[in-house]
C-alpha cells in the first residue's frame, strides 16, 4: 500500500497481534512448566509461527491452533482496513492542486453555478466569464476526510468576469459603444429603414414608392429600389467596456442620423423670404423646404417659426432607385401663312394633341436628398397629333419657330422638372458643354442677376413661350438684343443658389413654367 491505503494502520495491528501472542506465549509455556521465556525466543517463535514454521517442542495441534489465532487475527485487521477505505479526488486549478473533495460533481455543479451568478452583470452589457481549467484524480484512502465547502471556497477565487460591449466605427472613427452585435445590426437596420420611411418609400425589397414628386402632367408608376447602403464604411468590434459607456439603441440610432445637433428654431421678421432667410443663416433653401413642409409658393408670414436645423449625421444613407415615369409630348404647330391676317393673329385649322412617352430614371440619394438624377432610357408611347393653324404674314424680328432646340451640347440631365427637394423644380438641370445657345429664335427681356437664379438670361419668343437660362458665369447678351436659335448667349457657371456648375432651364408658356422634356427630345 502507498499514502493513506493503510500501510501504517496494518503495522499498528501487526504490533499488536505480536504484543498479544507474547503474552499467550508465556502463558502457554507456564502452563507447560516453563517459568521463563527470554523475549529473543518469543520473537523467534512468533515470526516462525507467522511464516509457517513451527519447530517448538509444542505439540502440531498447539502450532496450528496458534496459527489459526494469528491468521484470524491479521484477516481481522485487513478487513478492518477495507471497511475504512474511500474514495476521494484530488482537485487540480490551472495546475495546481487545491486540495480534495468527496464527487466531482459537486465541484461541476458549483462551477456552473459560479458561471451563472458572474454572467448576471447589468443590463446594457454582456459578462464574459473567465473560468480556470479543473481536473480532478481520483484515489482510494484508508479513513479519508475531506472538507468539501473549504474547497469550493478556494475555487471561487479562480472564477473573474468583465464587462464588454460592441464598438461602433464609422470611417475608422469609434462613435460609441452598444450592448451586442445584435444590438448593433438592429441600429444600423432601423437607420436604413427611417432613411426609407422619410422618402415615403415602403420597407419591403425591390418595390418602392415612387421617391420624387413629378409635375401634374406626368403619371408615375411604381419604381424598383435598386440599392441601399452606407456611403461611409461601418465597422464592428467587441472590447471590454465600463457599462456607463454603452448607449442603449434609441440614443445610437439618434447620434447617427443627428449627430447630436440642437433644433435651431426663427421667427420670421419683416422683409423676409425664404432665400433671405437661407443666406442669413448659410444654409441650402433645400433644408428650409424640408423642415417645414406647409411652405407653398414660398408664403412666409411674419412671426411664423422656422425649423432651420441642419442635420449633420455620422451615417449617411445612399439609395439608387429606378423609376418610369409617363410624360407628356407637347405637339407641334404648323403654321399657314396668310398676308390677311394681323400680325400675331392665329386660327387654329385642326386642333393638335399631346403625346406621351416613357421615362426611365435613375435617382441617386444621399439622406434623401437628390445627389443624381440620370435619364436611363425614353420610349415613345404615343405619337402626338401636329395642329394646324393660320398664322399672320407680318415678320417680327425675334419670334420662334415653336420648336425647341438642346441649350447645351453633349448634355446629360442631372434633374428633372417637378418637386424636388420639398419645393417645386420649375425646369431641367443640365451639364455639357459649357456654351450655351438659345433655344429658339427670341428676345432678351433680362439679362443680369435674379434671386436664386444668379446670372440669367431671359427670352420671349414672341408666340407665347419664354426660355431662362440661369446659373450662368458669363453673359454675352444685353437686354433688347435679337437672338436666333443655335446662338450662344452665355456661359454655365455656378452662381446663385447652385450646388455645382451646371445650366438651370425652364420653358414658360404663357408665363407658367412646363416641362422641357414635353419639348425636348432625346
Amino acid at each position: 500500500m502507498s499514502g493513506l491505503w493503510g500501510k501504517d494502520r496494518v503495522k499498528q495491528l501487526l504490533d499488536k497481534s505480536r504484543q498479544k501472542f507474547a503474552a499467550w506465549f508465556k502463558r502457554q509455556a507456564a502452563n507447560d512448566g516453563e517459568q521463563t521465556v527470554s523475549e529473543e525466543t518469543t520473537k523467534i517463535t512468533w515470526v516462525r509461527v507467522k511464516n509457517g514454521i513451527v519447530d517448538h517442542k509444542w505439540t502440531l495441534a498447539k502450532a496450528v491452533s496458534t496459527c489459526a489465532l494469528i491468521s484470524a487475527m491479521v484477516w481481522s485487521g485487513h478487513q478492518y482496513v477495507q471497511a475504512q477505505m474511500s474514495d476521494i479526488f484530488h482537485v487540480y486549478v490551472n495546475g495546481k492542486e487545491i486540495g480534495t473533495v468527496s464527487d466531482p460533481a459537486i465541484v461541476e455543479k458549483y462551477s456552473e453555478s459560479k458561471k451563472q451568478l458572474l454572467a448576471k452583470g447589468p443590463d446594457n452589457v454582456t459578462m464574459v466569464v473567465e473560468e480556470p481549467k479543473v481536473e480532478f484524480m481520483a484515489e482510494s484512502a484508508f479513513n479519508a476526510q475531506t472538507d468539501d465547502e473549504q474547497l469550493l471556497a478556494k475555487l471561487g477565487g479562480y472564477f473573474t468576469a468583465y464587462p464588454v460591449g460592441v464598438e461602433l466605427f464609422v470611417d475608422g472613427k469609434s462613435v460609441g459603444f452598444v450592448k451586442d452585435e445584435e444590438t448593433a445590426k438592429t441600429v444600423l437596420q432601423q437607420v436604413k429603414d427611417n432613411a426609407l420611411a422619410a422618402m415615403g418609400k415602403k420597407k419591403e425589397p425591390g418595390k418602392v414608392s415612387v421617391l420624387s414628386a413629378v409635375a401634374e402632367e406626368t403619371t408615375p408608376v411604381q419604381g424598383e429600389l435598386q440599392s441601399i447602403d452606407f456611403v461611409q464604411k461601418v465597422e464592428t468590434k467587441e472590447t471590454k467596456v465600463d457599462p456607463k459607456q454603452v448607449l442603449n439603441a434609441e440614443d445610437m440610432r439618434n447620434k447617427l442620423e443627428t449627430g447630436n445637433v440642437q433644433p435651431i428654431k426663427y421667427t420670421v421678421q419683416q422683409g423676409d423670404c425664404v432665400s433671405c432667410i437661407a443666406q442669413k443663416f448659410d444654409i441650402p433653401k433645400q433644408v428650409i423646404y424640408q423642415n417645414n413642409p406647409w411652405i407653398e409658393n414660398d408664403m412666409i408670414k411674419v412671426g411664423e417659426e422656422l425649423d432651420l436645423t441642419v442635420l449633420k449625421p455620422t451615417l449617411a444613407v445612399k439609395t439608387v432607385e429606378k423609376v418610369v415615369e409617363t410624360q407628356e409630348i407637347q405637339y407641334e404647330v404648323e403654321y399657314q401663312l396668310d398676308d390677311t391676317m394681323r400680325l400675331g393673329e392665329i386660327a387654329v385649322i385642326s386642333p393638335g394633341r399631346n403625346g406621351q412617352k416613357r421615362l426611365t430614371l435613375q435617382l441617386t440619394k444621399v439622406n434623401g436628398l437628390l445627389q443624381e438624377e440620370v435619364v436611363l432610357s425614353e420610349e415613345i408611347v404615343q405619337q402626338p397629333v401636329k395642329e394646324v393653324a393660320k398664322k399672320g404674314t407680318k415678320v417680327v424680328l425675334g419670334e420662334g419657330t415653336g420648336k425647341f432646340a438642346w441649350p447645351v451640347s453633349s448634355y446629360k440631365i442631372t434633374s428633372t422638372f417637378g418637386t424636388r427637394w420639398g419645393a417645386f423644380h420649375k425646369g431641367v438641370d443640365l451639364t455639357g458643354n459649357r456654351e450655351i445657345k438659345a433655344s429658339d429664335n427670341g428676345k432678351v427681356i433680362f439679362a443680369g442677376k435674379k434671386d436664386g437664379y444668379g446670372n440669367t438670361i431671359i427670352l420671349d419668343h414672341l408666340n407665347g413661350y419664354r426660355t431662362l437660362y440661369g446659373h450662368m458665369s458669363k453673359l454675352y447678351v444685353s437686354e433688347g438684343d435679337i437672338v436666333e436659335k443655335g446662338e450662344k448667349i452665355g456661359y454655365m457657371g455656378s452662381t446663385g443658389n447652385s450646388t455645382g456648375v451646371h445650366l438651370h432651364f425652364e420653358i414658360q408658356r404663357n408665363e407658367k413654367p412646363e416641362n422641357p422634356l414635353k419639348y425636348l427630345n432625346q
